[in-house]
């Protein structure tokens, strides 16, 4: 089979699939809403107060499309492992690697594009709510946010699916990774430090300051999550090379 075709079947499975395109399309959907009832509400007040970061205040609701993220990323890896339908994949495509990098590619495309433009739907859409604290994508660091943002999302969805290979678990992923990023990563910071700032979340959300507050920078922040979820995505081939289907 070739690596067009297998990209076409794996693309049909993620939009077959109920919980891997329904996160797909809540990475957007729930993002754009909450972006609606958040920033008409409290957008002006919070920017009156002050001392905050700009760009990063206008790319608050990714904190909500990253949950999202890791669902679909999750999702689309954990139906393969529901009633054997990982052996009815690696007879179609016996080649492991091609199966795998194909698969891995369509979520990591997939997430990607709906990632950019979950990043400029927010933006755009919060801040026709903000009046005169408003900032357009002209403004420092605003643009990069936009791009860095829709990356960061497809990393995280990618760091998401390589887990669940090594796991063989969406739920055990699931409840590993959004505590993690919600609570744990944050609790982690105020111990460990400076160190905390190369966990996968945090150093990769430096990309939505205008002033990334100390190390790593915006994209060295972004690298540091594409080394996460490269260990991850070999990780993850590392298993599916060695286990059983």
């Amino acid at each position: 089979m070739s690596t067009s075709a297998v990209l076409r079947s794996e693309w049909i499975k993620v939009r077959s699939v109920r919980a891997s395109f329904g996160s797909l399309i809540a990475v957007f959907a729930v993002t754009v809403g909450i972006t609606l009832i958040v920033f008409p509400t409290v957008g002006q007040a919070e920017a009156e107060s002050g001392g905050g970061d700009p760009v990063l205040a206008a790319f608050y609701t990714l904190n909500f499309a990253q949950i999202a993220a890791i669902s679909f990323g999750a999702t689309a890896v954990s139906s393969e492992y529901l009633n054997h339908a990982l052996r009815v994949s690696l007879w179609a495509v016996p080649k492991r690697g091609l199966w795998y990098g194909t698969k891995m590619a369509v979520i990591g495309g997939a997430a990607l594009a709906v990632g950019l433009l979950t990043s400029l739907a927010s933006f755009l859409t919060g801040q026709a709510f903000m009046g005169e604290y408003a900032i357009g994508l002209g403004e420092p660091g605003a643009l990069r946010a936009c791009f860095g943002g829709g990356i960061y999302l497809a990393l995280m969805a990618l760091f998401a699916a390589g887990l669940t290979v090594l796991l063989r678990s969406g739920v055990a992923v699931l409840s590993l990774l959004i505590p993690f990023t919600l609570i744990v990563s944050f609790v982690v910071g105020d111990v460990a430090g400076g160190a905390a700032r190369y966990l996968p979340d945090r150093a990769g959300r430096q990309v939505l300051y205008q002033n990334a507050p100390g190390a790593p920078g915006p994209w060295t922040g972004l690298a540091v999550l594409a080394l996460w979820a490269g260990a991850a995505l070999l990780a993850g081939w590392w298993a599916i090379r060695r286990r059983d289907a």
